[in-house]
């Protein structure tokens, strides 16, 4: 990752399962630098002035891969709202560079919202990636104080636009934090509109808070609910569901691909 000026979600948003993921071959990459436009209260992720757009990072990140013998790999960015395409192009760009390279690798991006703009959306998953997913984060009563620079109804909206842009090929696939203060039914009512949306792989995991200035920990959810909420997503259709503490959006993201439940 140093040699080649790569960044990375599991350590800039000091992922628990950092260890476990990259022993298994497992990484997030993290594309158009490590500063992002949004501040969010739960995220590490660092708030501040972007840098210039790095031409070569999709080569890069394509090397990485090749170099790795990654078979699955997961991007990801931070959100760059001072962009004219808010970093769609550089996605889309990553995706072409990694199947020139390797075709055979499957490919899950983790987008920012990109407000619901149907012509950015529909410019990565002109690309074919595999899985794409963007996270909802939160139930939709603590949404505005939790993400105050994004919308629960939008973030549908983007689940619902890969849903109808990329057709039943396509696996969207979307995540909820936990312990932020929520009731189990407004869980449950998160569940029930990601599936409305066309979402068919959910992550639920405990939210941990990274420093003393993030949001507080509202609740350490007990082993039993994270089963419950697991039950609740089968009997809703989700085609596979990871619910538990340590579970993260790119956690086990091959196996959340296949529809293989975790161990």
């Amino acid at each position: 990752m140093s040699e080649l000026n790569l960044h990375t979600v599991c350590q800039e948003a000091r992922c628990p399962n950092l260890g476990e993921c990259w022993s298994h071959g497992n990484v997030s990459f993290m594309i158009l630098g490590d500063r992002c436009t949004r501040r969010c209260s739960f995220c590490a992720v660092a708030t501040a002035r972007p840098a210039a757009v790095d031409p070569e990072e999709p080569r890069r990140l394509a090397e990485a891969v090749v170099r790795l013998r990654l078979r699955y790999v997961v991007v990801t960015s931070v959100a760059r709202d001072d962009l004219p395409d808010e970093g769609a192009g550089a996605f889309a760009e990553c995706v072409r560079a990694i199947r020139q390279r390797d075709p055979s690798v499957l490919l899950e991006l983790l987008t920012p919202d990109f407000h619901a703009r149907p012509a950015l959306i529909e410019r990565i998953l002109s690309e074919g990636p595999d899985v794409y997913n963007h996270n909802l984060e939160t139930v939709e009563r603590l949404s505005r104080a939790v993400r105050p620079q994004a919308d629960y109804r939008r973030s549908l909206e983007v689940l619902r636009l890969a849903r109808e842009i990329g057709g039943d090929r396509l696996k969207v696939k979307s995540g909820l934090m936990v312990g932020l203060g929520e009731g189990r039914e407004e869980v449950r009512a998160a569940m029930e509109d990601l599936r409305a949306a066309g979402c068919d792989i959910l992550t639920i995991g405990q939210y941990l808070r990274p420093t003393l200035e993030h949001r507080p920990v509202s609740e350490f959810v007990a082993p039993e609910i994270f089963d419950l909420y697991r039950r609740w997503a089968s009997d809703l259709g989700f085609s596979f569901v990871a619910s538990g503490p340590y579970v993260r959006a790119s956690y086990n993201a091959f196996e959340a691909f296949q529809g293989e439940e975790n161990p």
